[in-house]
Order: structure tokens, then sequence, then C-alpha cells
């Protein structure tokens, strides 16, 4: 029987209606938008406050991230693709970086996320990222207390930098000491374990005080200061904050030697916007500074300024998002894949030669990272006076303020 018979002049004319509609969208299966695993592009987010009070720190970071991503790309990409970054703008509002991370995920379908500083703004992203399977690439030292399978902390967990800096205070015989930070979670939950470790060691804490983060007025702080008399102050104070305290610190008559300042959020980029001369003297504690004599940082230190321009500098956080992009490629290509979890479990003991030395990723998703102290000079730059002689496990929960917690993913 013909297949006109079979069909009728009507059934015909819908069979050939829907054979061309199949032509034209290029047969079955083959119509839809192409993935990114079609494409010859692969697309990133890249997250960070480009407004507000802590754009000061937030943007070198995410230049960094923006340098990474090029050189990868101008080497070949990642598994043959070039990489698209996808950037906006936290605008230093932890409810905004949660915003701005479920739109990467969801409308720009990026396959990783970079960003974030302040820990309130890494809070406010950890739902998003656990909800969609995605993951977030962290740049920046933390208080730790959190251990999460969606994100990777390649700064400082509380015992590579808050915990090495009182171990140095107390061989210079600095043991009354006093804790200034911003009110949020990170400055908080630091000072909860100094404050612990201080007196576990026979030191004491002259005085605890916190003021809104981008809050300018220090007059009643100073006045504590003067009052307790302490030896040091332990400064976990955050973006724009950090110029009216130095400010009024000085014009009261403080100097570096008369009553130091230890900062865990000063670095290179903030000391320039500061203005060096308001800070010199005075100290901080990172993982990375510019003056580290290993080629990898050279080579970091000419790629950035080559791009950025002769005069600007580098810090820690800035490294830490430079080499996690780098991380990411490497995980990326161990895997054979983008996927998320694959890429998760690929990540776990890579190790690299990065500009602050030799890192590796635990299990836990944190980095061993080596801890230094430097004394910032009249420059803006930073001569390291102390430091680790390895690098130290990350160890996200302290074990005298959170006993019995532990992380491993493996």
């Amino acid at each position: 029987m013909k297949l006109s018979h079979a069909l009728g002049r009507s059934g015909v004319r819908a069979l050939v209606t829907l054979l061309l509609l199949w032509t034209a969208l290029g047969g079955a299966g083959c119509g839809g938008p192409e993935t990114q695993e079609e494409s010859d592009s692969v697309k990133v987010g890249v997250l960070h406050s480009l407004s507000g009070t802590m754009a000061i720190s937030e943007i070198p970071v995410k230049n960094a991230e923006l340098l990474a991503i090029e050189e990868i790309n101008a080497a070949g990409g990642v598994l043959g693709k070039q990489i698209v970054a996808v950037v906006e703008d936290g605008a230093s509002e932890p409810a905004m970086f949660a915003q701005k991370a479920q739109k990467l995920i969801q409308r720009d379908e990026v396959v990783t996320v970079f960003g974030g500083w302040t820990s309130a703004s890494r809070k406010a992203m950890l739902p998003v990222f656990e909800a969609e399977g995605n993951l977030l690439w962290y740049p920046v030292q933390f208080e730790g207390n959190e251990c999460s399978p969606n994100i990777f902390y390649l700064g400082a967990q509380p015992n590579q930098q808050i915990l090495p800096a009182l171990e140095w205070a107390f061989e210079k015989g600095y043991k009354n000491i006093y804790l200034l930070g911003s009110d949020y979670v990170f400055p908080r939950t630091a000072n909860l374990i100094l404050r612990k470790h201080i007196e576990d060691r026979g030191g004491t804490v002259a005085g605890e005080d916190y003021v809104p983060l981008g809050g300018t007025n220090f007059s009643s702080v100073i006045n504590k200061i003067k009052a307790a008399q302490p030896q040091i102050i332990f400064n976990t104070l955050n973006g724009d904050s950090n110029v009216a305290f130095f400010k009024q610190f000085q014009s009261e008559g403080f100097t570096a030697e008369s009553l130091p300042v230890i900062s865990f959020s000063i670095a290179e980029q903030e000391a320039k916007a500061m203005g060096a001369e308001l800070v010199a003297g005075h100290y901080a504690a990172w993982n990375y500074f510019q003056t580290l004599d290993f080629e990898a940082n050279s080579k970091f230190i000419r790629a950035y300024q080559a791009k950025y321009g002769a005069d600007e500098v580098l810090d820690d956080p800035m490294e830490a998002a430079y080499i996690a992009v780098y991380l990411w490629k490497m995980a990326v290509e161990k895997a054979q894949s983008f996927d998320p979890e694959a890429v998760r479990k690929a990540a776990w003991g890579l190790t690299m030669s990065a500009p602050e030395g030799e890192v590796r990723i635990d299990n836990n998703q944190s980095l061993y990272k080596a801890t230094r102290v430097g004394r910032l000079r009249d420059d803006g730059q930073f001569d390291v006076v102390w430091g680790s002689d390895d690098p130290i496990k990350p160890e996200p929960y302290d074990a005298l303020v959170f006993p019995g917690k532990t992380c491993n993913w493996e």
C-alpha cells in the first residue's frame, strides 16, 4: 500500500511539514542551544566588591583573577577551551553576593566562581553553592569553624595566620594584648580564638572592641586603649575603617614604637591606598608578601605590573586569587571534566610552586601554607621579620575552641 493511501493527503502534508521542521532544526536532538561542552569556550564567575567599603581591597583581587585567566587562555586555555570571565559586583553587601552568585550559576551557567572577601559575604554565598552543586574558590584568610564541600579556602586558616602571629608576639614579649575588629563574623570568631589562646598561654586581653564594618569614629575606642595600656594591638578591622583608625591613632600621639599594631587585613594594597606613612613601622601577618624572593613571585609581579601598571603593588589575597584559577585549571585537567564534583575530588592533593612558595590542597579543601610576619616600610612594602619554617597544615577547627570538630572530605 502506498504511503499516500495509508495516510491520506492531509497526513502526507503533515508528515512533510514535520520533516521540513526537523531538517531546519538540524536533526533530532540537535536543535537546542549549544552547551559549554560543545562550545570552544567555558564560562567562570568572578564575584567581588567593585563598589562600597570593600572595593579598596577587592578590585585588585578581581584583577589578579583576570590576569590568571588571560595567561591560561594565551597558553591554550583549559581542555582546549578559552575561559570567559563573567564579572559581577557584590557591592560590599552579603545579600548582593548571594544574589549575584545565584545569577552566575543559574542564568550565566558558569562552571565555577572565584570570589568574595568578607566572611559575611562567604557565608551568604555558601547555601547557594551547596544548593546548586557548584564550587566557590575563596581567596582570603578567615576565622575557620567552617568546612563546606562546595568551597575551596585559598586563604589562611586561624592556625596559619592569627595563631602564628600570637606566637611571634609572645616571643617578642607582647603578652598584654588589645583586640580590635570590625563587627562581623571574622573578627568576632578570630578574637574568640585569640582570647582563648592568649589566656591559655598566660597572657592578658587588655580589651576587646568592635566597630561596624565601614565605621570611622574611633574616639571612644582610642580612649579605652589609652586606659588599658596594652603592649600591642591585634587589628582585625576591614576596609575603609583602617584609614580612619590609623589617622585618629596617629593624631593621638601613638607611634609604631610606642604601641605597635599587627593587622590581619592590611596588606600592600591597603597600605598604598591609605598612605604608607600612616602605617609604616607597624606589622601584618600573611602567607604572602610582594618582597618574597621566589622565581614564581618575580614572574607574578612582572606579569601583573605589565598588565595593570608599573606602580601597582601585589598582596596576599591577590596572590591567593591568582593561584586559585591555576589550581582550578589543574583540577579540571586532572578530572578531564568541568563537572564541579569531579573537579572537587581531583583537586585534593594538588601541589603548586606558587608565588608564596609551595602550596598543597588538603582534603579539607584548604591549603598547606607558610606563615610570615612583616614590618611595613616607608615605601609600602614589608620586610619579613618572622616566619614558619615549613608550610602549615590547615586546621578549620581550632582544637582549644572547637574541641572534637574535624574536617576531612576524602
